[in-house]
């Protein structure tokens, strides 16, 4: 039997990717029970939804299973009055000197992309964050109060300055020591309830809530309120070529990740060529196998009809095939993800006027959104 018979699967090219697969239910489901469970605390009624993603490059494939796919199974099935604010965050992009003309290219792709993978201006909010400067302004207010040594133990700002690659305390910036401040007000500005993070970003979240209990113990009434987490239920996307990385758009191997808009021949050559090992078989073993594990990670993930529970269920129902067969259902698997969306995508990149009008649109009503809790915060400090 082959594999692709002894897996049941459905290849559909949907609109938006349709849940097919108990991967995608049981994803599904945990965005909605904790929801459902957050909802019922009083200052999540009505709720605030706030997620951003750095315009430095098309999004990759980890992009979309861990945070991208998520925001728009949001606003699919978020309660009508609930507010989703999702930012292209440039302003945390220039923490690293970007080309002017590359970073302006960038955000403008990356706008196209967030509109392919189906999210709707008239539905979610979604701007530029540079275009609201209420996200700055309340970013040098909570400056004023946030310590410097809790902001030195952040995981990364402690891995930048160990990097040996940094060129020691002269090359790191100010700009990605406050890097969590700005994060934190992007979040407060709009008085989010609820954040979706992956477990990677959970550190910067608490940071989050601790300004804003900090700020209200300062003032002495609620001004800011802490934010709850929605962590993201996908294990996040590995590396192609070193899996015990994870998969990123800054990576100088244009092999180790996959972009949302790569053919679907590029595809097949990248997961082709992805690092495995020398093993007998097919197992889940992230730690002894870590390239094998990362590929059925995003054969799971990815929302193919596996008629199985778990990574180690889908290894043992595959037991006996062939890494190069897998290498094959993964890269189908993928195609079927990335194709509806690359087609859309190359549909409204080029449509200035869509795009500049979603952009604007979202600048209006995130500044409306900032500025309210801004005028607030100005008013317990005494600038207004």
């Amino acid at each position: 039997m082959s594999l692709r018979q002894s897996v049941c699967r459905r290849v559909v090219t949907p609109r938006r990717p349709i849940i097919a697969n108990r991967s995608l239910t049981s994803h599904y489901n945990g965005v909605n029970s904790q929801l459902r469970a957050l909802s019922a605390t009083p200052e999540a009624s009505p709720k605030t939804i706030f997620s951003g993603i750095q315009p430095t490059g098309v999004p990759h494939l980890g992009n979309y299973l861990g945070a991208l796919r998520q925001w728009t199974k949001l606003q699919d099935e978020a309660s009508p009055d609930t507010t989703l604010i999702y930012s292209l965050v440039d302003l945390h992009a220039i923490t690293i000197r970007q080309d002017p003309a590359q970073l302006r290219q960038w955000k403008n792709e990356s706008m196209a992309m967030l509109l392919a993978i189906g999210l709707d201006p008239k539905r979610s909010i979604i701007f530029h964050q540079s275009d609201v400067p209420a996200h700055a302004e309340l970013m040098w207010i909570l400056s004023c109060q946030a310590s410097m040594g809790y902001l030195g133990r952040m995981t990364q700002w402690k891995d930048k300055s160990a990097s040996s690659s940094s060129g020691g305390g002269d090359n790191l910036k100010l700009g990605l020591f406050s890097y969590p401040v700005l994060q934190a007000a992007d979040i407060l500005v709009h008085r989010a309830s609820h954040v979706p993070v992956g477990h990677d970003q959970a550190q910067h979240l608490e940071f989050a809530r601790q300004i804003a209990n900090g700020f209200n113990e300062a003032v002495g009434k609620s001004v800011l309120l802490a934010p709850q987490t929605l962590i993201s239920p996908a294990k996040r996307v590995m590396s192609l070529t070193d899996p015990v990385k994870k998969m990123s758009k800054s990576d100088p191997n244009p092999k180790s990740r996959i972009l949302l808009t790569d053919s679907n021949e590029v595809i097949r050559s990248k997961v082709k060529s992805a690092m495995t090992d020398s093993f007998d078989g097919i197992s889940y073993e992230p730690e002894r196998r870590p390239g094998v594990s990362n590929l059925l990670d995003i054969y799971y993930h990815s929302g193919e009809a596996i008629e199985v529970d778990d990574q180690v269920a889908l290894a043992h129902h595959l037991e006996g095939h062939s890494l190069k067969a897998l290498k094959e259902e993964v890269a189908m698997a993928v195609i079927n993800v990335v194709g509806p969306i690359r087609e859309r995508y190359e549909s409204i990149v080029h449509d200035k006027a869509t795009m500049g009008s979603a952009a604007e649109e979202g600048a209006e009503k995130a500044g409306r959104s900032a500025r309210k809790a801004l005028s607030k915060v100005k008013k317990a400090v005494g600038l207004s």
